[in-house]
């Protein structure tokens, strides 16, 4: 047996497991509520047409560049490193970090808001951040041991995340729609809801839910052929798609837009226990617990992986990437679990919301696709990233040109993308734009130490313009919550 037909081994739907697994995590189960708070069921759909031509965009983005620059393999911000300099990489790295960071305090939030409706003592804040510290802890504790999530917890978690959300859209469809509830108010005229209001609204939503959608191309090395990327990248999205709208639109059709709105954290749960009785809600709430748990480990696990790569890439002390005698990166993980103390000192205090969290940690996920989907352009356009102008930029942009009709088909795909990712950064709401800011200026200290060490030149002209904008968003985060006038509440 040669070589590549040992490597090349990934099945097509093994890469569409990848991809469901990967989106489907707890945005799914808030979902009712958090698209109901904010928009109509005919806002709703128009919402997640959008939302699928641009995710689709940006999962053919990373795929495209996975083909493109298969020697890129650290991680989703080493395109834009490649694509844009070394600081734009870091500033993409250290945003998709961050929102990895805000995301495990918004798991732990919505695990034990869920527990907190069957054990009363949880409903407590402080008792909840305790809860959530004592439980990152002891994961952390695992994690610098070497253990790994066993292939069994994989299966289990998988299996307790599907199989409720099925019997959601099978119970709800047949037992629970109906369709003048569906169909009232339908636009959010009644309300006095502007159309274009529910829709920047929920988009923030629509992409954290697709969180992952770029799974497939992670694995093109060892995918049997390149096309079956491509394929898995349409069937997985569009499965996951599906589930999606599905349990959006049967919601609308059991309870009023006003009564969704109302709903807790784990309002899948509380539709389906509107149906057919608690015992519904008890099925959704331990698949969502058993799910967020699974999912907790593993992305505290996978937090430290960005620090990991940027430190063996030289943009990051060294040190912090170093491994232990288990070969757990101790530095970076600690470093990861410090940070999510601090957001859930943060939150706790300011009594942030589930949505609060879920806002701000997808903004930060939006730099890197930003960013993929400029250096997709720049490859279509020109045939290589920007030059970079000061040495220290270490960075190898070659790899194998593409056909001039590739380079169309790129081309679109990438423009979409981009135009789709500045969008959603216009859609959002300001307070998280400028937290998201704030949130990034602390990286500056140990990216100018590293380039200092290394006697290297810290910024260019074009990245001092990125360095004074998001400081002036820091400043202007800093005096909104002196003043009172921003809160994450």
């Amino acid at each position: 047996m040669t070589t590549a037909s040992k490597t090349h081994t990934v099945t097509m739907w093994t890469l569409v497991s990848l991809i469901i697994g990967s989106c489907i995590g707890s945005g799914i189960f808030a979902l009712p509520q958090n698209i109901a708070s904010l928009a109509s069921p005919g806002a709703m759909l128009v919402g997640w047409a959008i939302a699928g031509v641009g995710m689709l965009s940006i999962a053919f983005v990373f795929q495209i560049l996975a083909q493109r620059k298969p020697h890129l393999d650290s991680g989703v911000y080493s395109y834009v490193r490649a694509g844009l300099g070394d600081f734009i990489g870091f500033t993409s790295g250290w945003g998709y970090w961050l929102g990895s960071v805000i995301a495990q305090v918004g798991y732990a939030n919505l695990f034990f808001s869920t527990i907190g409706h069957y054990v009363p003592v949880l409903r407590n804040n402080a008792v909840l951040a305790v809860a959530t510290s004592a439980l990152t802890w002891v994961i952390f504790a695992m994690l610098t041991r070497g253990v790994q999530q066993a292939a069994l917890m994989n299966v289990v978690t998988t299996v307790a995340k599907t199989v409720p959300i099925l019997c959601f859209i099978v119970l709800v469809a047949f037992l629970g729609f109906r369709w003048d509830t569906f169909t009232l108010d339908f636009w959010g005229a009644g309300e006095g809801l502007p159309f274009g209001e529910q829709l920047q609204g929920i988009m923030l939503f629509t992409v954290w839910v697709f969180i992952g959608i770029e799974g497939a191309s992670v694995y093109s090395k060892q995918a049997r052929t390149r096309s079956d990327v491509g394929r898995a990248t349409v069937v997985g999205f569009l499965s996951v798609l599906a589930l999606l709208v599905a349990v959006s639109t049967l919601s609308y059709g059991v309870m009023s837009r006003e009564e969704l709105a109302a709903l807790p954290e784990n309002s899948m749960g509380a539709v389906l226990e509107a149906v057919v009785g608690p015992w519904g809600g008890a099925l959704v709430s331990t698949g969502l617990c058993l799910s967020v748990l699974g999912a907790y480990v593993s992305w505290q696990m996978l937090c430290a992986e960005p620090i990991v790569m940027m430190a063996r890439d030289g943009i990051l002390p060294h040190r912090l990437g170093r491994t232990n005698a288990a070969g757990a990166p101790v530095a970076a993980q600690l470093i990861s679990t410090a940070v999510i103390q601090a957001f859930v000192i943060i939150f706790f205090v300011s009594e942030a919301s589930y949505t609060s969290m879920v806002q701000l940690a997808t903004i930060m996920y939006l730099l890197p696709y930003i960013f993929s989907s400029l250096y997709l352009v720049l490859l279509a356009v020109r045939g290589k990233g920007l030059t970079h102008p000061h040495a220290g930029t270490r960075f190898d942009d070659s790899g194998p040109a593409a056909s001039p009709r590739d380079d169309r088909a790129h081309l679109a795909v990438g423009v979409v993308g981009m135009i789709y990712s500045l969008w959603l950064i216009y859609a959002a709401d300001p307070v998280y734009v400028l937290f998201g800011a704030l949130a990034v200026v602390p990286g500056f200290i140990p990216y100018v130490f590293t380039r200092i060490a290394r006697r290297e030149r810290a910024f260019n002209a074009f990245e001092w313009g990125v360095v004074a904008l998001i400081a002036a968003g820091a400043i202007a985060a800093v005096f909104g919550l002196a003043g009172g006038t921003l809160t994450l509440g």
